[in-house]
This record gives structure tokens, sequence and C-alpha cells, in this order.
């Protein structure tokens, strides 16, 4: 497969399994956190999705395009080591939906990443709330993910205290 080809397939299931998630939380009350905001293009989806609720986003600075910028007060600038313990101080567990994109080229920092933000992700999903991963979190239940989605190319979680 081409690297054309696997960020196709990338971006389906992202978006495959961020809609899911949404249904998913449609009646649950809550807040969205959208960790690593990158160009802003998930970001942009899930307002479309959800356009009723506050979505957070966090990242080291913003690099988006300008119509993918949150609002003042909704960006949390820094290192998503040191941001994400203290939103989980603030918020609490107050998240409906977490979508996590965090990913780089280096799978091994990758990896090290989501194992060190993944007990801070639970903590900040409320019960029953859906976290959508672009790398494995094995502190969440993992759920079935959408039709069509390969099994690790994206993950789909749910709240361990659901």
């Amino acid at each position: 497969m081409s690297r054309l080809d696997s960020f196709i397939r990338r971006l389906e299931a992202q978006r495959a399994c961020l809609d899911h998630a949404a249904d998913l939380i449609r009646d649950l009350p809550g807040r969205i956190l959208e960790i690593g905001l990158g160009n802003g293009r998930t970001y942009d989806h899930l307002r479309k999705l959800l356009p009723d609720r506050e979505i957070f986003v966090f990242d080291r600075q913003i690099a988006a395009h300008p119509d993918c910028i949150p609002p003042a007060g909704y960006f949390l600038p820094g290192d998503l080591r040191e941001t994400l313990p203290i939103a989980a101080q603030l918020f609490g567990p107050t998240a409906a939906l977490i979508h996590a994109d965090i990913g780089t080229g280096d799978v091994a920092a990758n990896r090290q990443l989501a194992a060190a933000l993944g007990p801070t992700v639970a903590r900040l999903l409320m019960p029953g709330g859906v976290a959508v991963s672009d790398q494995p979190m094995p502190c969440l239940a993992a759920l079935p993910l959408p039709s069509g989605v390969a099994v690790g190319r994206y993950h789909l979680y749910r709240s361990a205290t659901a």
C-alpha cells in the first residue's frame, strides 16, 4: 500500500470513528476535548457533528487553518503532559467525548506519549464517555470499531466507569 493510500485510509477511519462516537454520546451531556489541533480538520468536523457542545482544544501551539482556530478561552496551549493533568484537576470527569490525535512519524515516541496520557484521558471522561484515538490506550475499555475500520488503524474506547 502506498503512503497516500495509507493516509486516506487513516482519515476515513478517523472520520468513521468520530461520527460513531458522536452518535454514542449524542444523549450524554458533557464537553468535548480535542487533544492535538494540528491543522484543525477534526476540530472543524467535531464542530459540525456536535454544534451545541463546548470544545476545548489542547496542543503546543496553534498551527491550524484560520477557519479552524478555537475561540478565546477554548485553546489550552502547552505540552500535553502538563496541560492535560491541569485540565483533569479543573474539569474533573466531565468530557463526553475526547479525540486524541497525537501521533507523529516516531512509533516508539507515539506509544510512549499515549501510555503517559492514557490515564489522564481516563480521568477526564465522564461515565459513559467515549475516547477516539490514533494511538492505543489500553487503560480504557475498547469498543467495537465501525464497519470498514481495520483493527489498529484507529481506536475507540468507552470510559471504564460506564
